[in-house]
C-alpha cells in the first residue's frame, strides 16, 4: 500500500458540556457527551520511504507544528517504523470552535498511518498515544459517539435509550474564535454544574444540561451571543459546542434557514452514529 486519499476527520458536538470539578493538576474534570458530526477535514497519505515527514496545506493555512505532524512522529517513534509519510490536508472544520478539528485530524492520522505503515497496531496501543497529543484525540479514536468524563480519556458508550438518535442540525461558527485556556483560565466553582447521569441525559438527548462554558465565553466573544439569538429568532434552541465559539441547534426538516447575518460560517450537518475509520483498528 503505497497511499490513502480522501480520508475523513469529521469534527464533534458536545450536546453539553459540564465541569464537575478541578483538579489537583490544575486540570478541569468534565462530563459530555461528544458526538460525530459531517463537517470533515479531508486527509491524504502518500507514503515515504525516506523515513519523512513531510506536510502539504492544499486549502488555508495550518501551523508549522500540529497536531496531525505531532501525532505522526508520535506513531513513528512509538513503532520504531523507519517509513516516512507526506499528508496533505484539506482543512474544512473552523478553527477555535469548539469542534476538535485538530484532534480528529490527530486521531485520523494515528489510524491511517497505523494502516499505510501496516504496523498492525490495536486500537487500545494508539490510545496509549493519543492522550498525550490532546484530551479529545482518544474520542475521535474510539469510534462512536461516547459519554466522556475525567479530562477525556474516559469514554462509555451510547447504548439503549442512550444512543443519540438520528437528527439534523445547523452549526454556526462566529467570525471570531475562542482559545480554549482563555475560557478555563476565568472559571471558578459556582460555574459547576455537578455530576450528571446518563439515565437523565437519555431522557431528553438535544435538551439535556448545559455548557458550564457558555456564560464565560459570551462575555469575551459577545459575537456567540449574537448567533444563539439569531437561532432564537427562528424557533431553534440553540448552545455553545465546547469551549466555542461555534453554537448549534437541532434542526426539523420543515424549517427553512435564511441566510444568516455577517460572515458567519453555516453549515447543516448530520449526526454519524459511527467514526468513518471505525473499522481501521482492532480492539
Amino acid at each position: 500500500m503505497h497511499a490513502l486519499y480522501d480520508v475523513a476527520a469529521p469534527a464533534k458536538l458536545n450536546l453539553f458540556l459540564h465541569v464537575t470539578a478541578r483538579r489537583a493538576d490544575n486540570y478541569h474534570a468534565l462530563q459530555s457527551v461528544f458526538m460525530l458530526i459531517d463537517w470533515c477535514d479531508t486527509l491524504h497519505f502518500e507514503r515515504r520511504s525516506d523515513g519523512r515527514i513531510s506536510r502539504e496545506d492544499l486549502e488555508g493555512t495550518l501551523p508549522e507544528d500540529d497536531l496531525i505532524i505531532r501525532a505522526a512522529h508520535a506513531l513513528q517513534l512509538a513503532s520504531g517504523c523507519p517509513l516516512g509519510v507526506h499528508i496533505g490536508v484539506v482543512k474544512r472544520i473552523p478553527e477555535q470552535a469548539g469542534m476538535g478539528g485538530g484532534s480528529s485530524d490527530a486521531a485520523t492520522t494515528l489510524l491511517a498511518l497505523n494502516r499505510l505503515w501496516q504496523l498492525g497496531l490495536t486500537r487500545s496501543e494508539l490510545m496509549a498515544l493519543a492522550a498525550p497529543l490532546g484530551a479529545d484525540v482518544p474520542f475521535f479514536l474510539g469510534g462512536e459517539n461516547a459519554w466522556v468524563a475525567g479530562i477525556g480519556e474516559q469514554l462509555t458508550a451510547l447504548t439503549g435509550a442512550a444512543r443519540i438518535p438520528q437528527q439534523r442540525f445547523v452549526v454556526v461558527k462566529p467570525t471570531a474564535g475562542l482559545a480554549t485556556p482563555a475560557i478555563f483560565s476565568r472559571l471558578s466553582a459556582p460555574d459547576y454544574f455537578g455530576n450528571a447521569t446518563i439515565s437523565g441525559f437519555a431522557a431528553d438527548h438535544f435538551g439535556f444540561g448545559r455548557n458550564d462554558l457558555q456564560s464565560i465565553a459570551e462575555v469575551l466573544c459577545p459575537e456567540i451571543s449574537k448567533t444563539l439569538l439569531w437561532l432564537e429568532s427562528l424557533g431553534l434552541r440553540g448552545r455553545m459546542t465546547g469551549s466555542g465559539s461555534a453554537v448549534f441547534a437541532a434542526l426539523p426538516h420543515d424549517v427553512e434557514l435564511p441566510a444568516p447575518p455577517g460572515a458567519w460560517q453555516i453549515k447543516v450537518c448530520d449526526n454519524l452514529m459511527v467514526h468513518p475509520l471505525a473499522g481501521w483498528a482492532s480492539g
